[in-house]
């Protein structure tokens, strides 16, 4: 829902004269956890987001849904993966009211571009209205992709001779559509990084850039980046323990890990002190690489920047950069599998950051990708619009999730949602948080993902780890790292906000379920 007077429309009368129609830049990575950019504390060099940062507003408390595929339906649509089931992670009929961003802003005047990895059930082009183009839907090869597509068409596999990577190709293509792009149009550009989600591939000149930088290990890191998260006020919570024994069950059989990784593979976030040599060594290079594809991806998203400042687009252009989920504590081996004899970060290995190097990324929060506490769920979120921002480098600890982005976008853009008979958007416009540090407007947050369960009510939220697991719950406000389960302190609170939760859930899936099915064939 939006706010009831659009930010275009509340600025006219207050008497100010009209604005233009902002350009918006929505900018995902893939996999990265909430400390590892240098503005939020980590020590890998990402000096386009810092300047972002630096001269906008970075979200202290932004969301996501815990997985890949879901955020990305959030971020697209408006809604969460389960109102719609546009998306590889939820299974169901796809209701008609499923749209996309550009279907809302198209009507205002807008061209839509994309470029990067998809991830969604629909073509970009001739089902989610895209004007233009670059999909890279395998995931699993950054130096030459199996499938990617130009406008819906599909693309030739690189070969490696040819040079080829994904996301220097990404930033390659988002320039050339914005090269093509009518200026006295306003754009949406959707940037979807697939960095750094594994394999860990990145190029040999970007890795030696970090060789032995995280020799003191992940303990180490983890108390760095606290400490400096602390110190710019985006934190106030105690870190949380590492915790040895939560592992994702779908990981590669470890026998055959063992096998192949050799003896420097550790399968459990545990003390670095309690490591060999060879391990060490083995763990401090695959951080090396988890880093060099953060910094590239940082290096290709400075090329499209300096891209709006030739367009003389750079100061109307609304850019909201996020991750999809925590960083990633899986172990796999898939498609091409991993060759142990060759370079690590090659197209030929198949490295995974692992539980370790995870719990760093995601600190001082318990957990990781595909968990709703909040080290799987909590994502970076930095605004950056030089012509409507005037409180640069300021904090805000508002809540948010991706599911205000679509809102946001039509907010901005003076328009209201362009959908008929559809159940109301979840998400809220962040744009008043952009004068102030305010609530935006939001009941509560659900969060639902592989038998993980959670909601977010005001300052507290109930969390549970499985489909039949116990509620927990914990006070946002003083213990976010969710070190101290109140539930029994509160159990009238807690019980109101499980039966929220369930309410919702049942009522997302009886609205989806009673209306008509999309008639679109989607892309698998």
């Amino acid at each position: 829902m939006l706010s009831r007077r659009s930010f275009l429309s509340t600025a006219l009368a207050a008497g100010q004269p009209a604005r233009k129609k902002p350009n918006f830049l929505i900018v995902l990575a893939d996999d990265m956890g909430f400390s590892d950019a240098g503005c939020y504390g980590g020590d890998i060099a990402t000096p386009t987001l810092d300047g972002l940062a630096a001269n906008g507003l970075r979200f202290s408390q932004f969301y996501s849904t815990a997985r890949c595929g879901p955020s990305r339906n959030c971020i697209t649509t408006g809604y969460y993966a389960q109102q719609n089931c546009a998306d590889v992670m939820t299974h169901g009929r796809i209701p008609s009211y499923t749209k996309f961003a550009p279907e809302h802003l198209k009507p205002l005047g807008y061209k839509s571009y994309h470029s990067g990895k998809w991830h969604i059930k629909f073509k970009p082009v001739a089902s989610a209205g895209f004007d233009r183009s670059y999909a890279l839907l395998d995931q699993d090869r950054f130096f030459w992709p199996r499938r990617h597509l130009l406008d819906d068409v599909a693309l030739p596999q690189p070969k490696p001779a040819d040079g080829f990577y994904g996301t220097i190709a990404i930033a390659d293509h988002a320039v050339k559509f914005l090269d093509g792009h009518d200026k006295r149009d306003p754009f949406y550009m959707y940037l979807a990084f697939t960095a750094p989600h594994f394999p860990l591939h990145a190029l040999q000149a970007d890795i030696d850039m970090y060789k032995d930088k995280f020799a003191d290990g992940w303990d180490a890191a983890r108390e760095r980046r606290f400490s400096r998260m602390k110190k710019a006020g985006l934190v106030n919570c105690t870190m949380a323990p590492l915790e040895s024994e939560m592992r994702p069950a779908w990981n590669t059989d470890y026998k055959l890990q063992a096998e192949k990784f050799g003896p420097g593979e550790v399968y459990n976030a545990v003390p670095w002190s309690s490591l060999t040599g060879e391990q060490k060594k083995f763990q401090r290079m695959k951080m090396a690489i988890h880093a060099a594809m953060i910094t590239r991806m940082d290096t290709e998203l400075a090329r499209v920047v300096n891209k709006l400042k030739q367009m003389d687009a750079y100061r109307d252009t609304v850019i909201i950069f996020v991750s999809d989920n925590g960083a990633s504590s899986e172990q796999l081996i898939r498609n091409d599998g991993h060759d142990p004899a060759a370079a690590p970060g090659s197209g030929y290995s198949h490295l995974c950051l692992g539980p370790g190097w995870a719990s760093s990324s995601n600190g001082p929060f318990r957990l990781h990708k595909s968990w709703v506490h909040e080290g799987g769920i909590s994502s970076p979120c930095i605004v950056h619009w030089p012509n409507g921002i005037k409180d640069a480098g300021k904090i805000r600890h508002t809540p948010g999730h991706l599911i205000d982005i679509v809102p946001t976008m039509i907010d901005l853009a003076g328009g209201k949602p362009a959908i008929e008979g559809a159940p109301p958007m979840p998400g809220r416009s962040i744009a008043p948080a952009f004068a102030k540090d305010q609530p935006i407007g939001h009941d509560f947050l659900y969060f639902n993902h592989s038998n993980n369960r959670a909601l977010r009510q005001g300052d507290y939220k109930i969390v549970a780890a499985s489909k039949d697991g116990p509620w927990e719950m914990y006070d946002m406000r003083r213990d976010r790292s969710e070190q101290h389960n109140i539930i029994k302190d509160q159990p009238a609170r807690a019980a109101k906000m499980a039966a929220q939760w369930q309410a919702f859930d049942t009522e997302i899936v009886k609205v989806r379920e009673s209306s008509p099915a999309v008639s679109t064939k989607p892309l698998v």
